[in-house]
């Protein structure tokens, strides 16, 4: 029975790990299509009236990692935070496609910590679901506006 038992937890454990592994383009469709990437990014934002963000991410897309660049501003902020982020690519058919000016309309607020999302789009098509999480005091209102640059 012992026998069984760690057979049956050792084939359980090696299924889930396999899950985890799988690239997120065979990940199910949702609302948005099907996911053909994900990113990360980590960004700061300093903010008077009008407001300016700067940072780095990866886009993972095709079974290969790249780098990006971000800057951006808000409309209506004050305040400074790191922005740290996660989020879901859709619709990104060349890698090319991916750069350029993606806009959200969105308002937070942040006093020491928050947790936000926002569905991302540029004029390629290209969609990311983003979830976001902030440290420092940042209260913005109406658009925000990000560019996104593959590094060479």
């Amino acid at each position: 029975m012992r026998s069984f038992t760690r057979r049956a937890l050792a084939a359980s454990t090696f299924a889930a790990a396999a899950l985890a592994v799988m690239p997120v383009a065979h990940a199910a469709p949702d609302a948005l299509g099907t996911p053909v990437g994900h990113i990360t990014l980590t960004a700061k934002s300093a903010d008077v009236g009008i407001g300016y963000t700067w940072g780095q991410g990866t886009l993972t897309f095709g079974h290969k990692t790249y780098r990006f660049k971000i800057s951006g501003g808000n409309i209506a902020a004050v305040g400074f935070s790191k922005i740290e982020a996660t989020g879901i690519v859709y619709n990104l058919k060349n890698l090319h496609d991916f750069d350029g000016g993606y806009g959200a309309l969105n308002g937070d607020a942040t006093l020491d910590r928050g947790i936000g999302g926002a569905i991302l789009s540029n004029s390629n098509g290209v969609k990311i679901k983003i979830t976001t999480a902030t440290r420092g005091a940042h209260l913005a209102a109406g658009g925000q506006g990000l560019s996104f640059q593959i590094e060479d």
